[in-house]
Formats: C-alpha cells, sequence, structure tokens
C-alpha cells in the first residue's frame, strides 16, 4: 500500500496507474477540481467525457488536456438541476457507448441565496443531489457492464452543517440556511454513496464518496455573505486548510483508481485515505455520526425517486 496524505497531488496519486481503454465521465469538468480530475485521469490514457453548462469553458478545457495529454475529450452540456438536460445527455452518450468504468460526479453549487428549480426544489438539493442521483442511475446499465466499476460522488466535510430534513428538505416552511442547505446536500452525497453500494453490491460497481478539502474554485462565486463570511474566517485563520486545486483533486483519482479500495465500498474518504469519525476539532476533518445512517439513506433513495417520478 502506497501512503499519500492532504499534500499529495493527481499526478503523484494516479504515477503508476493505467487507464489505457477506460472510459470516464466527469461531470463539472469546465473548471476547477473537475478540469484537472478530467485532465489527470486522460493523462494516464483513458477516455474522457465531460458535461458541464458551459460547452464554451469545456471546449477550452478539452483543447487543454488535448495539447498536454495527447488525448480527445468528448464535451457535453447538461444542468443537473434540469432533469430533462440530465436525460437527454444519458440518451445521446448511450448511444455511443455501452460501458463507463468510472463516473465522477463532481460538479456543484455551493451555499446561494435561496433559489429554486421550475419544480420547486431547492437548487443545491436539486443539483448537487438530485441530478447526480438521476444521472448515475440513467447510466447503471454501461456502469454494471464494465465489471468493477467505480462511482466517486463529491461530498464535503460541511456534511456535518446538516443532515437531510425530510419533512422538509427544500425549504418550503422553514427558514432558510445557504449553509445549512449545502451541508444537508453535502450528506445526501454521502447517503446516497452508502446506499447506491448497498443496492449494487452484487453489480460489479463501488462508490466512494469524497471530501476534496477547502479549495478556492469557482465554487464560492455564488456564496450568500452568511456563507462568505465563514469562508473569509477560515482563510484569515486556517490558512493551513487550504489545498491547491491538484491537491484538492488528488482524492477524487485516488477513489477512482486506487488499488487500495478494491473489494471496499460505500467508505467516505478524505485526504486520499478512508476518512476516520469526527474528532473534538471538526476542521481537523473525519465524517459525522450522522454520515453512516444506513436507515436514513435508504429514506433518501426512496424520496429522490418521489421528487423526480422515478422507481430506480
Amino acid at each position: 500500500m502506497i501512503s499519500f496524505d492532504k499534500a499529495s497531488t493527481t499526478d503523484q496519486v494516479l504515477a503508476g496507474i493505467d487507464l489505457t481503454g477506460k472510459i470516464i465521465v466527469v461531470t463539472g469538468g469546465s473548471t476547477g477540481l473537475g478540469a484537472e480530475t478530467a485532465r489527470a485521469l486522460a493523462g494516464r490514457g483513458a477516455g474522457i467525457t465531460i458535461v458541464a453548462r458551459s460547452t464554451k469553458k469545456m471546449a477550452a478545457v478539452a483543447a487543454s488536456i488535448k495539447e498536454q495529454t495527447g488525448q480527445d475529450i468528448e464535451i457535453a452540456s447538461l444542468e443537473l438541476d434540469k432533469p430533462s438536460t440530465v436525460r437527454a445527455f444519458a440518451e445521446r452518450w448511450l448511444t455511443k457507448h455501452d460501458r463507463l468504468d468510472i463516473l465522477i460526479n463532481n460538479a456543484g453549487i455551493g451555499s446561494p441565496p435561496l433559489t429554486r428549480t421550475a419544480e420547486g426544489w431547492e437548487i443545491q438539493f436539486a443539483a448537487n443531489h438530485l441530478g447526480h442521483f438521476l444521472l448515475t442511475n440513467l447510466l447503471a446499465a454501461p456502469l454494471q457492464a464494465a465489471g468493477h466499476a467505480r462511482v466517486v460522488n463529491l461530498s464535503s466535510g460541511a456534511h456535518a452543517f446538516a443532515p437531510v430534513n425530510f419533512d422538509d428538505p427544500n425549504y418550503q416552511t422553514r427558514p432558510y440556511s445557504a449553509l445549512e442547505s449545502y451541508g444537508q446536500s453535502k450528506t445526501a452525497n454521502i447517503w446516497f454513496t452508502t446506499e447506491l453500494a448497498r443496492r449494487w453490491a452484487d453489480k460489479n460497481v463501488s462508490s466512494f464518496a469524497v471530501h476534496p478539502g477547502v479549495i478556492k474554485t469557482e465554487l464560492t462565486r455564488d456564496m450568500a455573505e452568511e456563507a462568505w463570511e465563514v469562508f473569509r474566517v477560515i482563510e484569515t485563520q486556517h490558512a493551513e486548510l487550504f489545498k491547491s486545486i491538484p491537491q484538492g483533486a488528488a482524492t477524487s483519482c485516488w477513489a477512482a483508481t486506487s488499488p487500495d479500495l478494491e473489494d471496499k465500498t460505500g467508505l467516505y474518504l478524505e485526504d486520499c485515505d478512508v476518512a476516520e469519525p469526527v474528532g473534538e476539532n471538526p476542521l481537523t476533518g473525519g465524517y459525522a455520526p450522522h454520515a453512516y445512517d444506513a436507515e436514513s439513506a435508504q429514506k433518501l433513495w426512496d424520496l429522490s425517486n418521489e421528487l423526480l417520478g422515478k422507481d430506480f
């Protein structure tokens, strides 16, 4: 077993890994962690599709990756808070691919003022969880056909802010908190991971939730003021917590490829390792007590089906 830590980078964790012939989809691949994850994996020989909102940004990333690695990158537009675009992407992608080795659900929205989708869903719960829940299930057949496929869901240490409120997940009756809502969506990422692991245990698909660390990316661009205040405190008083983008994307790459995770599934990872329970200081990392709540994970799956009108 090779030991990595919070300072490890994407290229370090992928050294010696051969991904030639592997098919990978990365959401949020137009910038930040997603773009770096796609670059690093392409550099090991994988065939990559990046999906995001902006075709223009994705085209620039694809050109840059091609220049650096020689790999052609597929791009496709979708908006995770709009289920119709997720379905349209999956339908198109499935006409060209019958196997998917790795799905990295990287995209996310971070602590904006209260915003609702056309369906009335709070946008963080919709984009960070429901969109990825839908996408993963729509790509179930190629994932299960791949043999030993992996699904990587980007969560956050912010999951400790809140579990999912099943009585009012979309803030229809309770006061809205941007940070609490973000935490709820990040808990949902973990619960989706653990329930997916349970349901697909006999399908040769492993799933992992990842805390990338504290990184300055475009995730912060739409933050509500309450969230900015917390971020500024961390930035000024806990600068040691911050990672570079290659360091932040390293755990995603490790989760997607590490031989150390063979025969493992349903785990919450951070700093290129399996996370321990949270200690006295939550800033030092670890998972909150509610993270591995199996009953709630099953309940979230049912709620997600109900909201989407599906029966996955």
